[in-house]
């Protein structure tokens, strides 16, 4: 369906209307403030958020509604703020802390935007059906390695294989294992069929990506099979609502850890990336990186290029330097 142009004036009223909801905002914020006991702020961390408004878990272990200035910037689930209470166990957040790490997505518009802070750990999730992409899985690795996070190959739904297909099917991800990254079998639904992946959460926070279908709100169900209601059904007052399957939210797993549900990571796309930064997304790459024999080489058809004669030494794997080779097409259109 074509998208129908706004005109100007619609243009402006929208303008005003969002203008007008800034204000409210503030003055709610200022209110609340002004209710609130003079306290110094406290520490806490986002659970989650919709809208302008959070829940925030603070240092007790109890969670707060909290409003924030627009002037902080995004503030996302996963996030460390500073939040001063406002009465009626409400709170107003003032300060965001510096981030280890942040994941973002891409929108429609181009634009990078947050999706979860202080992620120390991404769980690419993939499964015999559908039939797992390669390119989208690389794509991840190449996210986890800009932001110098852990991430590991989770091989989900074993039980759906008897065991001479689960062997073939855990052999095609040896390359994976082979340039370090850690690579577990899973399954939600046999016994012990989770404790693999339980043991690479324990003490990371952790959130899982990969293509839909493969599984991964079956294993947040059974890593987290007692959601606090809370969470899910915030009341009205709180101005955070009920539709609980739009905003990512932070779980503490109770065998150690923190997992983040978010549906935001079923699409995704690489940002503003240039080829330096894609060159060292994948990690195998390195030894060869400058060697080149032309400081431009474009890793295609050049003579005396390092990755595609290590690649060609069985030194670097023939699909990712494929996969690396598509991600740089597809950087170079976007730029044009």
């Amino acid at each position: 369906m074509t998208r129908r142009r706004l005109t100007r004036r619609q243009r402006r009223r929208i303008a005003r209307l969002q203008e007008e909801r800034r204000r409210r905002l503030e003055r709610r914020i200022e209110e609340r403030l002004a209710d609130g006991e003079e306290e110094s702020a406290q520490a806490g961390r986002v659970i989650r958020r919709h809208g302008q408004n959070l829940l925030v878990r603070d240092a007790e272990g109890r969670d707060r509604h909290c409003l924030f200035r627009q002037n902080l910037g995004e503030i996302v689930c996963g996030d460390r703020v500073l939040w001063q209470p406002a009465g009626d166990g409400q709170g107003v957040v003032v300060a965001l802390l510096p981030r280890e790490s942040v994941l973002t997505r891409v929108d429609f518009s181009g634009r990078e935007r947050p999706l979860a802070a202080n992620v120390t750990q991404l769980v690419v999730v993939v499964a015999p059906q559908p039939e797992p992409a390669g390119y989208l899985t690389d794509q991840y690795l190449v996210a986890a390695e800009r932001m110098g996070v852990k991430a590991l190959v989770a091989l989900n739904k074993a039980d759906l294989l008897n065991p001479s297909a689960l062997r073939r099917f855990q052999q095609r991800f040896d390359l994976y294992r082979r340039i370090g990254y850690p690579v577990v079998t899973v399954s939600a639904r046999m016994e012990h069929g989770l404790d693999p992946l339980r043991k690479r959460l324990r003490g990371e926070t952790s959130i899982l990506v990969g293509q839909s279908g493969v599984g991964k709100s079956s294993l947040i169900n059974a890593l987290i099979p007692h959601r606090p209601e809370a969470v899910g059904a915030l009341s009205p007052a709180s101005g955070l609502g009920r539709h609980t399957t739009s905003a990512a939210t932070l779980h503490f797993l109770e065998s150690g850890g923190e997992i983040i549900d978010s549906p935001g990571v079923r699409s995704f796309r690489l940002g503003k990336i240039d080829r330096r930064d894609l060159e060292r997304g994948f990690r195998e790459f390195a030894p060869w990186l400058g060697r080149c024999r032309f400081s431009n080489c474009s890793h295609r058809q050049e003579p005396g290029c390092a990755l595609r004669e290590a690649a060609e030494r069985g030194e670097i794997h023939p699909q990712r330097l494929e996969n690396f080779l598509r991600m740089m097409e597809r950087l170079e259109k976007a730029a044009r």
